[in-house]
């Protein structure tokens, strides 16, 4: 009896070690905040580290005026991804941690149609420009990095007084609907997004002339609930290795 009952304790002492080791090793939440323009390289390399470390990565995408005013209202992240200014006001107030300031990536601008459409020539300068002008309507974000440089090629061509009434500034996902249902005849945004979006044709990037990118830079909350594991996600994104990721995803590395 006294042996048998000395192999239930071993057995039980054994399982008790057993969930105790299962519960060091649980699987950590990295909450990830970041510009609709890396959607498609955040999603794909977050699905890429979950499987290899079996972390949760959830994702908040929003236009970094928009996550911006987020994260200063309060909101919780572990890592933020935006433009460079706004992560360098996060730097200055204490809400990432300043040697976790990292180079993400760029994005430039390019023009899309609803799937099907036919496909307006945009290959050069006065191409562009005639096409945005022969447009009954486009669309652009509202308050995403991508609609502020698109406004300013139309400043650049000198024709955004003729363009204003043919305008439509959206938010989020009311862009993809926008063309989507031909709301808009086309839209001009980020090539990152555009790549991720299987509502939309890509038609072309903007001439080179006219091209200009989005900068991405990302940082680390110095209250992320894991350390260790939000280091090693952002390490993980930014390494030399995720690069065909990057050119897949319509994006490219500084």
């Amino acid at each position: 009896m006294r042996r048998g009952a000395t192999v239930l304790i071993a057995k039980l002492g054994l399982t008790l070690l057993l969930s105790q080791g299962i519960a060091a090793v649980k699987a950590s939440e990295i909450t990830v905040i970041a510009s609709p323009g890396v959607a498609g390289v955040v999603s794909e390399l977050s699905r890429q580290f979950e499987a290899a470390n079996g972390h949760k990565i959830l994702t908040d995408f929003a236009v970094v005026a928009v996550s911006k005013r987020k994260i200063d209202a309060g909101a919780p992240f572990d890592i933020a991804i935006l433009s460079p200014e706004a992560i360098g006001d996060l730097v200055r107030q204490g809400k990432i941690v300043t040697d976790t300031r990292t180079a993400f990536g760029r994005t430039g601008l390019g023009v899309v149609v609803r799937k099907g459409a036919a496909k307006p020539d945009v290959g050069t300068v006065e191409a562009f420009k005639k096409t945005i002008l022969n447009a009954n309507s486009v669309g652009h974000s509202k308050e995403g990095l991508s609609g502020v440089h698109f406004l300013a090629s139309l400043d650049r061509l000198g024709i955004t007084s003729q363009m204003k009434p043919k305008l439509h500034a959206y938010e989020g996902r009311d862009m993809t609907r926008a063309v989507a249902t031909g709301e808009v005849e086309l839209a001009v945004t980020g090539i990152g997004p555009i790549v991720a979006t299987p509502e939309f044709d890509f038609v072309g990037p903007l001439p080179s002339e006219l091209q200009s990118y989005v900068v991405f830079m990302a940082g680390i909350s110095p209250n992320a609930r894991d350390p260790e594991a939000t280091r090693a996600l952002l390490q993980f994104m930014t390494a030399a290795a995720a690069t065909p990721v990057f050119k897949a995803k319509g994006m490219e590395r500084d």
